[in-house]
C-alpha cells in the first residue's frame, strides 16, 4: 500500500483523517450516495464498552486508499463553526481545527461534478480559478492557475472542496516566508 513516498519521513501520503458526524445514516448517504466514495470498511464498539460504547466509524475511499473516515459517538458536543470548521460561506476557522477539506479531482470532471451536487439540491459555488494575482483568484483561467476547485459543505456543516490541479507547481511556488507573529490575544493560560 506504501507506494509514492516522497518526503524524509518516507510519508506516502494521507492514510486517512477521521471527522465526527451527527448522524452516520445521512453521512453514509452523502459520501457514497451523492459524492460516490465507495464505503470500504465498518466498525461498531458494542455499547457496553467503556467510554466508546456504541460508537461507529466509516471509511470512504476517496481514491488511491486515501481514506475519509467518519465517527460518530451517542453523545458529542455541538457542532461550532467558524471556531471547529470554517463558516459555511468560507472564511477562517479557529488554530488546531479544520478549515475545509479539499478532494483532488480531474480538471475535465469538476463542471460535472458541480451539476451533481446541484442536482442533489446542494448548494455549491461557482468554479473558482486559483492563480497567483493580488486576491489569488480570477474569473477566468491564465497562465497563473494552478488549481480550479467548487465548494459546498456536508450535512454536518464541514466545508468541502473538489480541486483539480491544472499545472505542476515547482520550487519558486514555495517562496513565501511564514508568519511568525501571533496576533491572537492571550486570554487564557496566564498565571497570575
Amino acid at each position: 500500500m506504501a507506494k509514492n513516498c516522497k518526503t524524509d519521513l518516507k510519508a506516502c501520503g494521507i492514510n486517512h483523517i477521521a471527522i465526527m458526524c451527527k448522524n452516520m445514516a445521512t453521512t453514509v448517504h452523502f459520501y457514497r450516495d451523492i459524492l460516490g466514495f465507495p464505503l470500504v470498511k465498518t466498525l461498531e464498539i458494542p455499547a457496553d464498552v467503556p467510554r466508546v460504547g456504541g460508537m461507529q466509524h466509516f471509511f470512504f475511499d476517496t481514491g488511491g486508499l486515501a481514506l475519509l473516515a467518519f465517527m460518530w459517538f451517542p453523545e458529542t458536543p455541538a457542532p461550532a463553526p467558524g471556531i471547529a470548521t470554517a463558516p459555511v460561506g468560507g472564511g477562517f476557522s479557529a488554530p488546531g481545527s479544520m478549515n475545509h477539506l479539499a478532494i483532488n479531482v480531474e480538471e475535465e470532471l469538476l463542471e460535472a461534478y458541480r451539476q451533481r451536487l446541484l442536482d442533489h439540491g446542494i448548494e455549491v459555488s461557482p468554479i473558482i480559478n486559483h492563480d497567483d494575482s493580488r486576491v489569488s483568484v480570477s474569473p477566468e483561467v491564465n497562465e497563473t492557475t494552478y488549481v480550479r476547485s467548487i465548494y459546498f459543505t456536508d450535512p454536518d456543516g464541514i466545508r468541502l472542496e473538489l480541486a483539480a490541479w491544472v499545472r505542476e507547481l515547482g520550487p519558486q511556488e514555495a517562496l513565501t516566508h511564514p508568519c511568525e507573529i501571533d496576533t491572537r490575544p492571550i486570554t487564557s493560560f496566564v498565571s497570575e
